[in-house]
């Protein structure tokens, strides 16, 4: 999956670092990230190229590291030079080396909320930075704000042989699984259920864990489950969050992308007789 960047480690715990040139520096603006595509492949600009091609500042927060590389946030946007521009948090899945590619959406995940959280929800007083975790401060009532992750659960419910796939009312046009996040005061268990019933009008039993996955481009976790089916198989879709739930026979679910998100992967596990 995504995550799955072995040999390569990713350092996510605060640190008081300093920047080097070599370092990749992430822009947000409102169109997105800001991305050198002078080589062809969209890349996240060094620190060394941004400071001398884009006048920012060498006041950078540190974000996190892959390896030897760290990654930094300049939390204000600027107007993109030529070979550069401004384009989607998603452009990261298309970065290459993978593990790259992983630490500039983590990256991003964390930038979003840095971007987003600049003043005290209690007191509109503007925040600073913590100096001994990553954590926002208010130097006025002694608000501390952390990054935010949102739960998510991902369900295959299965009926033997059968799995339900479905499609999104908007967006993405593949084929996927019933997902939503859990709200405030449930178990993951208890998400799965809700989320079943609410989406496709089902009822599922035996809910088994599967795998995690960190999500940057919804700011998630992903927590994902395989669930028989519990009664009737009849599918009533919310046709607000989907457009169509299908019952697909194990030997004809149809082929999928690449294992990098947990819902391809959980999909082909369940054709590979591999689930939980």
């Amino acid at each position: 999956m995504f995550q799955d960047i072995q040999p390569h480690a990713l350092h996510i715990e605060f640190e008081l670092k300093q920047p080097k040139d070599s370092d990749y520096l992430l822009i947000a603006g409102k169109d997105g990230i800001l991305v050198d595509e002078c080589s062809g492949a969209a890349t996240l600009p060094t620190v060394g190229d941004a400071i001398a091609r884009l006048g920012t500042s060498d006041r950078l927060i540190y974000l996190l590291s892959v390896d030897e590389t760290a990654f930094f946030l300049h939390l204000d946007a600027v107007a993109a030079p030529d070979g550069f521009t401004y384009r989607p948090i998603m452009a990261c899945r298309d970065m290459s080396p993978a593990h790259m590619a992983f630490a500039a959406a983590t990256a991003a995940h964390l930038g979003g909320w840095y971007d987003t959280h600049r003043f005290c929800g209690r007191c509109a007083t503007a925040f600073v930075h913590h100096e001994r975790e990553r954590a926002l401060l208010c130097p006025a009532c002694g608000h501390v704000e952390y990054p935010r992750i949102s739960p998510v659960v991902i369900v295959a419910i299965t009926d033997g042989n059968r799995l339900l796939l479905t499609k999104y009312a908007r967006g993405y046009d593949r084929y996927a699984l019933v997902a939503g996040f859990v709200e405030v005061g449930e178990t993951l268990e208890d998400a799965v259920r809700r989320e079943v019933l609410e989406e496709v009008g089902l009822h599922v039993k035996n809910i088994r864990y599967f795998k995690s996955q960190p999500w940057a481009f919804s700011g998630s976790l992903l927590a994902g489950f395989f669930a028989d089916l519990d009664g009737s198989d009849d599918v009533h879709v919310d046709e607000y969050e989907l457009s169509e739930g299908t019952w697909f026979d194990r030997d004809h679910i149809p082929p999928g992308e690449s294992t990098m998100s947990l819902t391809q992967t959980m999909i082909e596990a369940f054709r590979n007789g591999e689930g939980p």
